[in-house]
């Protein structure tokens, strides 16, 4: 079996690797997974149909054909297709429900499988505190324990003041520049995450969703969207 993931950029990708890593593993499972980071969220093009222009690069621009291209190439092969990303100011479940039915309609025959952090992928992140304390043992345990699982309060931020020093140096000086700074977080703290200890809801209806697509050959969405 073969898990493909598309994210929207470095911090998701590595976070979801190692979690759909060990989700599998707990499965016991055998199952290569690839991870494929994006340059952005974007958005959807007005015409699904056509070619992404030339330069595209982010994750919902190049949807449609990408979606197209694994179904040409991996029909009626053991591939799950996980696409995942942030959810932002957007409603998660009419995100989620979105994505599907772009999904069933570009790659009808391969599974697919939607992951939506509500707000941002340091909710999945916060969701784990044993990993955040282990990755940075002196973070504020406080901030964590404010913080109410998969809320809308800029979650990045939440994160930055659990485990940085120079927070307010930071928030202050904000994107592009933070990007640094959340893929070295995403990647010391998934090193420590466990999908069975894991609270946040946007996650854990991830997983549920990935464990029902490793169990049935059924493509996801054909059955339910989680």
């Amino acid at each position: 079996m073969l898990i493909e993931i598309l994210s929207e950029d470095k911090s998701g990708a590595v976070v979801v690797e190692r979690l759909a890593e060990r989700i599998v593993a707990n499965e016991g499972m055998d199952v290569e997974v690839n991870v494929h980071p994006h340059r952005g969220c974007g958005s959807l093009p007005k015409d699904l149909t056509a070619k992404p222009p030339k330069f595209a690069s982010s994750l919902l621009d190049l949807l449609p054909s990408e979606l197209r291209a694994y179904n040409k190439v991996y029909a009626g092969k053991d591939l799950i297709l996980i696409i995942v990303m942030d959810s932002d100011d957007k409603d998660p479940q009419t995100l989620r429900q979105e994505l599907y039915r772009v999904a069933s309609k570009f790659a009808p025959d391969i599974r697919s499988v939607v992951g939506i952090c509500t707000e941002e992928i340091e909710a999945w992140m916060l969701g784990d505190k044993n990993a955040v304390v282990d990755a940075y043992p002196d973070c504020r345990t406080e901030v964590i324990d404010a913080y109410e699982q998969d809320s809308i309060c800029g979650t990045w931020e939440v994160l930055c003041r659990a485990i940085s020093e120079n927070a307010d140096d930071l928030i202050d000086i904000g994107y592009p520049a933070i990007g640094h700074y959340k893929a070295l977080w995403a990647e010391n703290i998934s090193k420590y995450m466990l999908p069975q200890k894991n609270v946040s809801p946007s996650f854990n209806t991830f997983k549920m969703a990935l464990v029902t697509a490793l169990k049935n050959p059924v493509p996801l969405y054909r059955r339910r969207a989680f």
